[in-house]
């Protein structure tokens, strides 16, 4: 019998041995190819240009270039944003820096086509068209493939999930379900956060700054070659936010700090294979009032080999350890004392993937893949789950086929197949129907779309104790989705491009809480809901002259939530209701004389009503970021970003109380240095 516990910094002799292990395979797996070579370590000075280009010097994409940008979170394979048929949003690397975005929530305000909430310091909420209240459970985000959604609590983590941002090639965001693909959980969208091969950030790089909230902040790269075309990459950043505000002017002690640190090798020396080794350590600290400090630490190493196998075919390879410690003291209550609640997850995930050519029309892909979790709980007295430790296992394989069977028409066809030990099989297939006439396309799917079940929806018990408040389900079924898709997009001149998404979601076995037949004030998580969701994501970018650029964004979201027929829900089916009906969203991006640049960002965001509740109303705000920044020389920068510049503060989730959490204005310096 394994413990119920783990260390209280997070890493066990276990996880080590764990990191140990996947590295040695994917060491040997790489190893062929680079002791071939003679290792060398080339200065940065000899791989890059006689002088680094500043920002502003780099080539940034017209409208034209970034129709014909390839993303990757459609078809699993490259193919031209323009012709992509999903409603998908991509934010460049040049859009986060001169966003003055800080971290990866606040990168992802810059998608029109997610719901953004920032509840606390250091807690955000993030999902797409619709259900974004606690962890948002209906979002898969992947971070280089890798997963990071919890089968703890059927969600994101945001606060241990971090990169140096400069090295981010892009961020692809689809909203609608993508589980013909990506699997379980992608059911109301994928945002898929993909880093630069280590080839594209050589030599050095450093950031540092501070301000009011961003109250400190540094980090570094160094980036060289280990052997001829092997490229090689290690990064360290450290930031520390300070406390928000209550309602009542109090402060709400909720600093944050984190470090995390990297590496990332790419082997491009055989023009048939390349060898991605990538890895990543963090260790997150929250201040948590009342109950002292929550920490999340962990730690992943992944490996990568795709191979060409011919023109018209190719397939790759890959295996990730992640591992991930949570440690939440709680409160003493009337179910007992003060303790921590900690939970320590290890992953284990095999992928494998091809990409052929039936015929000229003809583009097949499939795939098949193994996940492995072993996830031990130490338990408290306000929560449990039992067992404390629980081994899984998820066996998948797809297949999607896009065939081209008319001038101008593409139909695609595909399904996931999964096996999970909850619910047995579980099918997600989808349709997409694609007419790409003269620099436009024209899109439609229907698609389907699984939750499965996760540990707080089958062993949770709450309290810890013999009688519990409330309790998991061992009968809970996964959750699904079929929606319907229509969707524009197209070049309509040089200076303007636009894209329109509209959708129709119909739910069904949604989680609900009920009353345990039979006892009083004893409930039971089950799934005694269902749900319509529909609305439109519009989006256009107008290229007023060289050097300055409009873009204007507005989601429009309607849901409705009811009860199946002889089913209860304590909360009347409101309980993940808090979306914004409407939300605007307007960018100035301008290069000025002197080597500056100025960058505005407006957002309009509707009221929102926390479980459909008049009386959890959180007022609709308007609110404005802003950048400037300066190249002092082409390898010196220097930048000033206010966020929140509107009010002095304003809530933007929770019910109105003295204890509510405002949201600041801020404002911080940066100096970033490439040489």
């Amino acid at each position: 019998m394994k413990n119920d516990h783990r260390p209280k910094d997070g890493f066990s002799r276990d996880a080590y041995g764990s990191y140990l292990a996947t590295f040695l395979i994917l060491a040997v797996l790489w190893t062929g190819p680079v002791l071939a070579q003679t290792p060398i370590l080339t200065p940065p000075s000899v791989v890059n240009q006689a002088e680094t280009p500043s920002p502003t010097e780099l080539k940034k994409l017209s409208l034209e270039e970034l129709m014909n940008l390839d993303v990757t979170s459609v078809a699993k394979e490259p193919q031209p944003y323009g012709q992509a048929p999903a409603a998908i949003e991509v934010i460049t690397n040049d859009e986060i820096r001169r966003s003055g975005a800080s971290s990866i929530p606040e990168a992802l305000q810059l998608a029109d086509n997610l719901e953004v909430t920032q509840s606390s310091s250091s807690n955000w909420d993030i999902s797409a068209r619709g259900f974004n209240a606690g962890l948002s459970d209906k979002l898969l985000v992947l971070m280089d493939g890798r997963t990071v959604y919890s089968p703890l609590d059927a969600g994101v983590f945001w606060n241990a999930q971090d990169y140096l941002l400069e090295d981010l090639d892009r961020i692809e965001v689809v909203s609608g379900p993508g589980g013909t693909l990506w699997g379980a959980n992608a059911v109301n969208g994928v945002i898929n956060i993909i880093s630069k091969d280590a080839k594209d950030t050589q030599g050095a790089y450093v950031e540092g700054g501070g301000g009011t909230e961003l109250q400190d902040f540094t980090g570094a790269r160094y980036g060289g070659t280990l052997a001829p075309d092997v490229y090689y990459r290690v990064y360290a950043k450290y930031f520390n936010r300070g406390n928000e505000l209550y309602a009542n002017g109090n402060n709400a002690s909720d600093a944050w700090d984190m470090g995390q640190g990297g590496f990332r090798v790419d082997d491009e020396a055989d023009l048939k294979n390349k060898f991605t080794l990538q890895g990543d350590l963090y260790a997150s600290s929250l201040n948590a009032p009342g109950t002292g400090s929550q920490a999340y630490n962990g730690g992943n190493i992944l490996g990568r080999w795709t191979h060409t196998i011919s023109d018209d075919s190719n397939m790759s390879l890959q295996l990730y350890f992640d591992q991930a410690y949570i440690n939440d003291p709680m409160a003493a209550s009337s179910s007992g004392p003060a303790a921590d609640f900690a939970d320590n997850l290890d992953t284990y995930d095999l992928d494998f993937q091809h990409h052929f050519s039936l015929d000229e029309n003809n583009r097949f892909t499939w795939g098949v893949g193994y996940r492995f979790t072993d996830d031990v709980v130490q338990n408290a007295s306000a929560i449990a789950f039992i067992p404390p430790t629980l081994d899984q296992s998820l066996y998948s394989g797809f297949a999607q086929d896009e065939f081209m069977f008319a001038t101008h028409w593409a139909l695609t066809l595909g399904s996931k197949i999964e096996h999970n030990d909850y619910t047995g099989f579980e099918f997600e297939p989808s349709a997409r129907l694609a007419w790409t006439p003269s620099g436009q396309l024209i899109w439609a799917a229907v698609s389907r779309a699984v939750r499965m079940p996760s540990r707080i929806d089958v062993d949770t018990l709450i309290p810890n104790s013999a009688t519990p408040l409330l309790t998991g389900n061992p009968n809970f079924l996964s959750e699904t989705v079929i929606a319907y898709e229509l969707g524009y997009r197209a070049q309509l001149s040089h200076e303007l491009s636009a894209s329109l998404s509209t959708f129709f979601n119909n739910y069904n076995d949604l989680r609900s809480i009920s009353l345990v037949p039979g006892a009083t004030g004893r409930y039971i998580i089950t799934n005694n809901l269902e749900a319509q969701t529909w609305g439109a994501e519009l989006t256009a970018d107008y290229q007023v002259m060289t050097g300055w650029r409009l873009h204007a964004g507005y989601d429009q979201l309607n849901e409705n939530v009811w009860i199946m027929p002889g089913g209860t829900d304590v909360d009347g089916g409101l309980e993940d209701t808090a979306d914004p009906p409407n939300q605007v969203f307007l960018r100035s991006s301008m290069d000025l004389p002197y080597r500056t640049q100025l960058d505005l960002a407006f957002r309009w965001i509707d009221a929102v009503q926390i479980y459909s509740s008049s009386l959890g109303t959180v007022p609709s705000y308007a609110e404005l970021n802003a950048r400037l920044g300066w190249n002092v020389t082409p390898a010196i920068e220097l930048s000033v970003v206010g966020q929140n510049l509107l009010q002095n503060e304003h809530p933007e989730y929770g019910f109105p109380r003295p204890t509510q959490e405002q949201i600041a204005r801020s404002v911080y310096g940066k100096l970033a240095c490439r040489f």
